[in-house]
């Protein structure tokens, strides 16, 4: 298969682009480095990278930014940092990608363990995740026939435990290897509407 990762020069999508690329093509995609520049919150960008690629048989993006904070001091533009860039981003990822996949592709968003288990200065974090995963559900019931979509939903990442740990305590980190599992169950598999959580 022709796999597109975004987000590839990243702790996971560095990890998914080695675990898929053992066994398909992998074109790497990010704001500054891959093969192909695309950056998720410009929607020309987007179809500029697409326009280029010509069709793919799988879509993952394994980026996304949010503001982590105080709620107290949390506004409507931090809270907008996420919803542009981490939800949006993956949601246009999926809207102008679905004219230039192939019959049978796929797409693989992230999301987040916080959807579920949210932390202190992650209310972003959390928001921005749960809707993703209920963008997921909802637009498998409704794609193109042949077209899958699902996300991936792991724990705190082990590489990226020293910037994190002070805000995870008692988590049992994820490598990002095993995390990168999930994202071949989702490409390869035949799944679709569904949140594979790695924890």
């Amino acid at each position: 298969m022709k796999v597109l990762v975004v987000g590839a020069s990243g702790t996971i999508g560095k990890a998914v682009a080695s675990e898929l690329g053992a066994r398909h093509d992998v074109i790497t995609a990010g704001r500054n480095s891959g093969d192909v520049v695309m950056d998720l919150c410009d929607r020309s960008s987007i179809l500029a990278a697409f326009k280029k690629l010509g069709t793919v048989d799988a879509v993952v993006a394994t980026t996304g930014k949010v503001h982590f904070g105080d709620f107290a001091e949390m506004d409507d533009e931090k809270y907008r940092i996420g919803i542009n860039d981490k939800l949006m981003g993956q949601v246009n990822l999926v809207l102008i990608g679905r004219d230039y996949v192939a019959d049978n592709a796929s797409f693989t968003l992230t999301t987040g363990i916080l959807t579920k288990d949210p932390i202190r200065y992650g209310s972003s974090a959390s928001m921005v995740n749960g809707a993703l995963e209920s963008f997921v559900r909802a637009s498998a019931i409704e794609m193109k026939p042949g077209l899958r979509i699902n996300a991936v939903s792991p724990g705190v990442i082990s590489e990226a435990m020293e910037g994190y740990a002070p805000f995870f305590r008692g988590h049992d980190p994820v490598p990002a290897a095993r995390a990168a599992l999930g994202y071949a169950k989702s490409v390869e598999g035949l799944q679709t509407g569904q949140v594979f959580e790695i924890f």
